[in-house]
C-alpha cells in the first residue's frame, strides 16, 4: 500500500530510523554529483515534505522535525510543507546545529546520533557539522543506505536514456585536447588522477550530453582521468550507444556505474588523487581513504576551462539568443493581446511561452522552470507557479517572466536565460503603471546598462562590478536580495560557475573569480516590492576583450548576447541620461534588426513598434 500522506512518510522515516537504532537523518535536496536540478530518484525532500523548492534541508528525529530554506522561499514552504509536521527554519538565522542541539538535549547516556548519506553531502559541510555538534553530545553517523530509500516504496529509478554525442563541431574542441589539458594540469599539481563527479564536467570533458536530469542536458555517470591523458567513464549500460562508444575511443574506459567504488578503493590504492570540495561527497573521500589513496581537495580543473567559451562555442549561443528572442518576442505580443481580456494565467502564459519555444526544432528543453509571476507573486524572487499557486494575471498590473530553452542541431547548441517584466494593460486603454513602478524600473535598467557597458581591466572579479547595477536603486533607498550575474553554460547548466556578480562575500560563492573574455554571465538586476510588484531585467552578457587607444595593460568588456524588446510603457524616460537613452535606441535597432528576419505579420509589426527610439 503506497503512503499517500507526509504524515504517513514521516512516520515511516521514524520506524525505519528505530529500527537502526538512529535518533535523526539529514535530508538535502541533492543527488550524488551536488547538482543543482536532481532527478525525480533523488527527489528525496520534496516526497517525505512536499516541498518543491530547489534549495533547502529538512531534518527529523523521533519526535521533532523541521525544514530548513533561505529568504527565497519563506512564502512557498508554508504553502507546501504542512506546520503540524514540520517546523519552518529560516537560514541563515536559524541553524541545523542550533536545532539539533535544542531537540536532542534530553538524549540520555551515549548522545544522540544522527545520520547523513555520505553520497549526498560534501566533507566540508559534514566536518563543519561535526565541530558544532559534537561538543554538544552529537554524534553524525554515515548511513550504509539511505533510510527514506528503505520507505520509498514508489520511488523512481533513475533514467534509463541513452547518452548522447556532442561531436566536436559543435564543441569546438576534442576530447581527447581536453583530457591532455586536464592531464597537464594533474603533472603540474604532482597527482595521479582526479575524480570527476560533477555531471556538466564529465559533459564537457567527454563532449557528451544526457537526457537525466530536468532541463539540464547531462548523463548520469562518474569519470576518473588519469595524467596519462586516459579516462574511465561509469555509466549505466543501458546508456552505452554504438555511436557513444566509436565517440570515446580507446583512450576512454567505459565502466558499469556500480563499479566505481570499488574503482576508488582498489584501483586507486596508493595514487595521489585530487577531488573537488564542492562536488566530492563523502562517500567518494571515504571510499579512497579505505583503500589507502591520498586524496587531496582542490578545484576540479574542468571548471574554469569549461567557463571559458571557445570561438564554436560563443557563436553557438549566438544563434540560440537570436532563435530565443524571436520565440520570446512572439510571446510578448500574444500576451500583450490577450492578457488585458483578464482570461490569461500564470500557467497558460508558461505553457503558451513553451509552445512558442517548441517551434524551433533545434529546442531540446527549457533550461529551468518558467518563473511567471503576475502581480505580487512577480516579488517572489524565485516563484514557481503550480496548479495550487497559479493566479490570473490582472489587466492593469505587471507580469515578470523569467525563463530560458536548450538548444542544439547541426549549426551549433546553446543555453538561454531571459527576463523580461511588462506591464499589462487594460481593454479600454486607460489602466497605466505607478510612478512608482516606472521609477523602480528604470533606476533597475540603469543599472542593467551600467552592467553591460562595463569597461574593466584583467584581474576584475565580478564582486567588483556589482555596485553598478545597485547604485541607483540605492539612490533611492532599495535593493534586491540576489546576485546580479551567473555564469551560464554551453548547451549545458543554466547556472554554470567559478564566476559570479555579486555583492562580495556574504557566502556568495564565486564573487571573487577574475573574469576572463568567452566567459558567459547573465545580467539581471531587479527591485521586488512584497505582495505588490516585481522587475527584472535579464540578458545574458559575454566576456570580450576591448581595444583601447593608449591602454595600459588588457581590458575586458561586455558583448550582449540577448536580444528582445524592452518594455517602454514601464521607461521613465526623464531619468535617462541622454547616453543612456542612446543605449536604449542602440539595442531596440539591434533587437529589430536580428529578429526581423524572423517574424512576419503582426508579429513583425509589434516589433517595429516596440524598438522605435525612445
Amino acid at each position: 500500500m503506497l503512503m499517500q500522506t507526509h504524515e504517513a512518510r514521516l512516520s515511516a522515516l521514524r520506524e525505519e530510523l528505530k529500527r537502526r537504532r538512529l535518533d535523526g537523518f539529514i535530508i538535502p535536496i541533492s543527488d550524488e554529483h551536488m547538482s543543482e536540478y536532481v532527478g525525480d530518484y533523488a527527489q528525496r525532500l520534496h516526497w517525505l515534505t512536499g516541498f518543491g523548492g530547489s534549495a533547502g534541508f529538512a531534518a527529523v528525529t523521533l519526535d521533532r522535525a523541521a525544514i530548513f530554506v533561505d529568504g527565497r522561499y519563506t512564502v512557498q514552504v508554508r504553502q507546501q510543507v504542512d506546520e503540524k509536521l514540520f517546523d519552518y527554519k529560516s537560514v541563515p538565522a536559524d541553524t541545523l546545529a542550533g536545532w539539533l542541539a535544542e531537540v536532542c538535549a534530553a538524549k540520555e547516556e551515549g548522545g544522540a546520533k544522527v545520520a547523513y548519506n555520505p553520497w549526498l553531502h560534501t566533507w566540508g559541510w559534514v566536518d563543519a557539522l561535526e565541530r558544532q555538534v559534537n561538543p554538544r553530545g552529537i554524534t553524525l553517523v554515515p548511513a550504509d543506505s539511505n533510510p527514506i530509500d528503505a520507505v520509498w516504496a514508489d520511488r523512481p529509478a533513475p533514467s534509463p536514456a541513452a547518452a548522447m554525442v556532442h561531436d566536436d563541431a559543435r564543441a569546438g574542441q576534442s576530447s581527447a585536447e581536453k583530457r591532455a589539458l586536464v592531464a597537464d594540469w594533474l603533472a603540474k599539481e604532482g597527482h595521479d588522477a582526479v575524480v570527476i563527479p560533477a555531471l556538466d564536467s564529465i559533459a564537457w570533458l567527454l563532449n557528451i550530453r544526457g537526457q537525466d536530469v530536468a532541463h539540464t542536458p547531462v548523463a548520469l555517470s562518474y569519470v576518473i582521468a588519469h595524467k596519462d591523458g586516459s579516462a574511465e567513464l561509469f555509466i549505466a549500460p543501458e546508456k552505452v550507444t554504438p555511436e557513444l562508444t566509436r565517440h570515446l575511443g580507446n583512450a576512454v574506459t567505459v565502466r558499469e556505474r556500480a563499479v566505481f567504488e570499488g574503482a576508488l578503493t582498489g584501483e586507486l590504492a596508493g595514487k595521489s588523487v585530487s577531488l573537488d570540495p564542492d562536488f566530492a561527497v563523502v562517500g567518494i573521500a571515504q571510499a579512497l581513504r579505505a583503500g589507502g589513496a591520498q586524496f587531496t581537495f582542490k578545484r576540479d580543473p574542468t571548471i574554469l576551462a569549461k567557463a571559458i567559451k571557445n570561438d564554436c562555442e560563443q557563436q553557438g549561443q549566438r544563434d540560440a539568443q537570436a532563435r530565443d528572442g524571436a520565440a520570446v518576442s512572439r510571446f510578448l505580443r500574444w500576451l500583450e493581446v490577450e492578457a488585458p481580456k483578464g482570461g490569461v494565467d500564470e500557467l497558460t502564459a508558461a505553457a503558451k511561452l513553451a509552445e512558442f519555444r517548441a517551434m524551433d526544432p533545434g529546442l531540446r528543453d527549457l533550461s529551468f522552470d518558467t518563473i511567471s509571476a503576475a502581480a505580487g507573486h512577480a516579488a517572489l524572487q524565485h516563484y514557481k507557479v503550480d496548479a495550487d499557486s497559479n493566479i490570473p494575471i490582472p489587466p492593469g498590473s505587471i507580469y515578470l517572466v523569467d525563463s530560458g530553452g536548450q538548444y542544439a542541431d547541426q549549426s551549433g547548441g546553446g543555453t538561454t536565460d531571459i527576463t523580461r517584466t511588462v506591464w499589462v494593460g487594460t481593454l479600454d486603454g486607460l489602466g497605466q503603471p505607478t510612478a512608482e513602478m516606472r521609477d523602480r524600473f528604470t533606476r533597475v535598467l540603469k543599472g542593467h546598462i551600467q552592467i553591460d557597458r562595463a569597461v574593466f581591466p584583467q584581474g576584475t572579479c565580478g564582486g567588483q562590478l556589482d555596485v553598478l547595477a545597485r547604485q541607483y536603486l540605492w539612490e533611492a533607498g532599495v535593493d534586491y536580495a540576489h546576485g546580479t550575474g551567473h555564469g551560464v553554460g554551453s548547451f549545458l547548466g543554466v547556472h554554470e560557475g567559478p564566476q559570479r556578480i555579486a555583492k562580495p562575500g556574504g557566502g556568495q560563492a564565486g564573487t571573487g573569480q577574475e573574469l576572463f573574455a568567452g566567459m558567459i554571465l547573465s545580467n539581471e538586476p531587479g527591485y521586488y516590492k512584497s505582495g505588490a510588484f516585481g522587475i527584472r531585467i535579464e540578458n545574458l552578457v559575454l566576456v570580450e576583450e576591448r581595444e583601447i587607444a593608449g591602454a595600459e595593460g588588457r581590458y575586458l568588456g561586455f558583448e550582449t548576447l540577448t536580444f528582445v524588446p524592452l518594455d517602454r510603457k514601464l521607461i521613465a524616460r526623464e531619468l535617462l541620461t541622454s547616453d543612456e537613452i542612446a543605449w536604449v535606441d542602440e539595442y531596440h535597432a539591434k533587437v529589430r534588426a536580428l529578429l526581423a528576419p524572423r517574424l512576419a505579420g503582426e508579429d513583425l509589426a509589434w516589433l517595429e513598434r516596440e524598438t522605435a527610439a525612445l
